[in-house]
């Protein structure tokens, strides 16, 4: 497992911001992650991700605000 890749979406319209999470997430191999970057709590997505792929990946947050949130969101293993 390597050190997860940053992905700041802060600067990014937040149209765009859900389509290039799900994006790069879907791309990890199993036990990477991704350290999501975002101005707000993030938690519609963290719904969205168990909607849409339930059990695949994990949702850590390791800095919650309140200016900044860091999530590490994890590819599990199939």
């Amino acid at each position: 497992m390597s050190e997860p890749q940053q992905l700041d979406v802060r600067r990014l319209p937040p149209p765009q911001r859900h389509a290039l999470i799900f994006e790069t997430c879907g791309k990890l191999g199993a036990g990477d992650a991704v350290m999501l970057v975002n101005d707000h709590d993030p938690k519609p997505l963290y719904y969205q991700f168990e909607a849409e792929h339930p059990g695949r990946f994990g949702w850590e947050y390791v800095e919650a605000g309140p200016e900044v949130w860091k999530v590490r969101i994890s590819r599990k293993a199939a």
